[in-house]
C-alpha cells in the first residue's frame, strides 16, 4: 500500500472533506480524485492528456510539472519576539536566516518526537512563515499558538488565504520566468522572493502583484512554489496560465501519486510514515537539521538523553533484489526470516526503474549492503540496504 493509499483509508471520525480552490479545474481535466488527509485531491491525471503517475513523475525529472499543494497549511509569526518564538518551537536555527531565506526544520514534542516537519521562511526582520502539512493543520496551529503565548508576537493561521502551486523540474525556472518580473536567477534554492505574475500575454492590467515565490519543493528537483489568492477565479487563471506558458517545455499537471514517488526517490520524509509522534530526530536521520548547540528549544533535553542512551533503530533505504514491491507497513525480516522492522514508504521508482523503500530496522542492520527480506504476501523477498537518497538531481 502506498503512502497516498494509506492516507486515504476510510475514517468514520474524519470531518467533511475539504476542497481546494482548484478542485473544479482538476475535475474538468479528468483527474482521478481521492481523499487525502481530509482533502479531496487529484492523485493522477488521465493518460489521454499525456499524464498518469509514471508520465507525471518523468516529466518532473526531465522537464516540468505542476502540482496543487493548496492543502498545505501556513502559519505566520510576526512581532518583536517572533524569532524567539520560532527558536523555541523549532529544532533548526532560525537566527541563521537572512530576510527572504528559508530552511527545513521540525517542531518537536518534549519527548523529542515530531509534531510536524516545516519549512520556515523569514519574510521580514520580525516576520516568519511556517509551511506545515495538510493532515496536521489544526493540530499544528493550536500547538504553535499554545507554545508561543509567552512571546510578544502574533500567531496567525493563513492556511485558507493562499492557493499554493508547485512548479517543479529542471525547466521550472524557464517556465516561471516567462510569467514573472522577479529575476529568478537571483533566487537561490531555499530562498524566496516577491514578484508580479502576469495572467495574460503582455498584459499589464491582468496581473497579480506582490506574489510570494519560494524556490522550494517536495520532489528532489529544482522548482518553485507560488502563493496566490485562494479565490477560485484567480486560482484557475494562474493554473491555466502556467499550463499555457509551459507548453513549449512539455509541462504536465501532476497529482499526489507522482508527488509521493518523487519524494520517495529523494528520501524526503512524510509525516505519519518516516516521522511521527513516536519517532525521534536521531532515528529519522534528520540530525543535520537539528541545531543542538542553540539555546533551549522544545524537545532538546529529551534528544540529549536519547543520544546518550544510544539509538536502537534507524531509517534505511532498501532496494529490492528479488521480484516484489515493498509497500508501506510491510514487515522487514532478517535473513533467517525473523521480523526486525517495517517499511514506512515503498513503491516502484519510475525514474530509477527499481523497486525501493524506506524502512526502520535495528541499527545493527543499517549498514549499506546488508541483506534483508521484506514480507510480501506471506513470502520473504530479498532486499538490500542501499545509500540514500536514492536519487540526487544533477548539479549544473
Amino acid at each position: 500500500m502506498t503512502a497516498v493509499e494509506a492516507s486515504t483509508r476510510e475514517n468514520p471520525a474524519t470531518p467533511a472533506i475539504r476542497k481546494t480552490a482548484l478542485n473544479a479545474v482538476h475535475r474538468q481535466m479528468g483527474a482521478k480524485m481521492v481523499e487525502f488527509n481530509g482533502w479531496e485531491m487529484p492523485v493522477e491525471y488521465p493518460a489521454a492528456i499525456g499524464c498518469g503517475i509514471i508520465n507525471e513523475h518523468m516529466a518532473v525529472r526531465t522537464g516540468v510539472g505542476i502540482f496543487d499543494v493548496s492543502h498545505m497549511g501556513d502559519i505566520r509569526l510576526a512581532g518583536p519576539q517572533a524569532l524567539a518564538a520560532v527558536q523555541h518551537i523549532s529544532m533548526n536555527d532560525a537566527s541563521r536566516l537572512a530576510v527572504w531565506q528559508a530552511q527545513y526544520s521540525a517542531m518537536l514534542y518534549p519527548n523529542g518526537t515530531f509534531v510536524d516537519d516545516v519549512i520556515v521562511h523569514r519574510l521580514a526582520e520580525n516576520e516568519y512563515l511556517l509551511v506545515i502539512n495538510a493532515g496536521t493543520r489544526e493540530k499544528d496551529f493550536s500547538w504553535v499558538r499554545d507554545n508561543t503565548r509567552q512571546f510578544d508576537c502574533a500567531v496567525d493561521n493563513l492556511s485558507d488565504d493562499f492557493t499554493q502551486i508547485a512548479i517543479q523540474g529542471p525547466k521550472a525556472v524557464d517556465l516561471l520566468q516567462k510569467l514573472t518580473d522577479a529575476d529568478l536567477s537571483k533566487v537561490k534554492f531555499y530562498w524566496v522572493s516577491r514578484g508580479t505574475i502576469r495572467l495574460g500575454e503582455k498584459s499589464v492590467r491582468r496581473c497579480l502583484s506582490n506574489v510570494l515565490i519560494g524556490r522550494t519543493g517536495y520532489t528532489a528537483e529544482d522548482g518553485f512554489e507560488v502563493y496566490v489568492p485562494s479565490d477560485e477565479a484567480t486560482s484557475a487563471w494562474v493554473w491555466n496560465r502556467i499550463l499555457e506558458a509551459g507548453k513549449e517545455f512539455g509541462v504536465v499537471p501532476c497529482g499526489l501519486g507522482a508527488r509521493n514517488t518523487l519524494r520517495l526517490e529523494g528520501k524526503l520524509p512524510l509525516y505519519g510514515h518516516e516521522i511521527s509522534d513516536t519517532i525521534n530526530v536521531w532515528e529519522a536521520g534528520l540530525d543535520r537539521f537539528c541545531r543542538m548547540e542553540k539555546p533551549e528549544f522544545i524537545g532538546k533535553a529529551a534528544l540529549e538523553q536519547a543520544r546518550a542512551a544510544g539509538i536502537k533503530r534507524t531509517l534505511v533505504g532498501l532496494e529490492m533484489t528479488e521480484r516484489g514491491i515493498a509497500r508501506d507497513d510491510y514487515k522487514v525480516l532478517d535473513r533467517s526470516g525473523r521480523e526486525i522492522g517495517y517499511v514506512t514508504s515503498g513503491s516502484p521508482a519510475p525514474f530509477l526503474k527499481k523497486n525501493i523503500a524506506l524502512a526502520y530496522v535495528p541499527v545493527e542492520f543499517g549498514a549499506v549492503g546488508t541483506a534483508l527480506r521484506v514480507q510480501i504476501r506471506g513470502q520473504g523477498a530479498g532486499a538490500a540496504v542501499v545509500l540514500t537518497p536514492f536519487y540526487k538531481r544533477p548539479r549544473k
